[in-house]
């Protein structure tokens, strides 16, 4: 049987790979990249020597298909993301689909999640959580906004640099200045930074300088308080 190893690669820091998900790589048959230039250089730091072939946003689910579907039987094909665990707010459900259609047996490699990683030193109630991905730019963003009002349970999304600050500036036009958010810019990184506080403090606290890099976004329940 022919299998499809999804395997979460490092957010940030390379030595988050894990041991099991080094073994898979260096014994793939096929590794599907969401870009080959970004998975080359893990594959340099880990000694890793298998051939590559791209698989991102662009690529067709019929393209995809026809990958899987000329290898041959018992064939071993790990999935990587650009960073992260492939399937969250990335294509790579894509080829999940296209390997269940062909019957692939469907492996998961555990691993970095910028989402889990932030969930987990949050301080906040997480015991159930929205997860939204990344916000539309536009159509729908102020509606989904406005039900974090209400939220009861804590709500997460990814936010890019370049709309960080008008992010900070709709929550607190939208939930005022004392919505407790946690905010996780870089991790794993370099300069990792985690903020607890409220959307008012959070505006004084990032500034030009703190500003770069990728972030995670929690926003707290209603009526919590740190």
């Amino acid at each position: 049987m022919k299998t499809l190893h999804v395997v979460a690669t490092p957010i940030g820091n390379l030595g988050d790979l894990t041991f099991r998900a080094v073994e898979i790589l260096k014994s793939a048959d096929l590794v599907l990249a969401e870009d080959t230039r970004h998975t080359r250089i893990l594959f340099q730091k880990y000694e890793i020597s298998r051939p590559l072939q791209s698989c991102h946003a662009q690529t067709s689910p019929e393209k995809i298909f026809e990958i899987l579907k000329k290898l041959p039987n018992e064939s071993s094909v790990a999935l990587v993301s650009d960073a992260g665990t492939p399937g969250i707010s990335d294509p790579g459900f894509r080829a999940v689909r296209a390997a269940l259609d062909l019957d692939f047996k469907i492996s998961p490699i555990p691993g970095a999640s910028a989402l889990s990683a932030l969930v987990s030193v949050a301080g906040v109630p997480a015991d159930k959580f929205t997860f939204l991905g990344f916000l539309p730019h536009k159509k729908g963003r102020q509606t989904i906004l406005k039900n974090l009002k209400t939220a009861e349970i804590s709500t997460i999304f990814y936010e890019s640099v370049h709309r960080f600050p008008r992010l900070l500036d709709e929550l607190f036009e939208i939930l005022k200045s004392d919505r407790v958010i946690v905010v996780g810019r870089e991790l794993t990184k370099i300069h990792e930074e985690i903020f607890r506080g409220t959307v008012g403090e959070a505006q004084s606290h990032f500034t030009a300088e703190n500003t770069r890099g990728e972030f995670v976004v929690l926003v707290a329940p209603k009526n919590f308080s740190l």
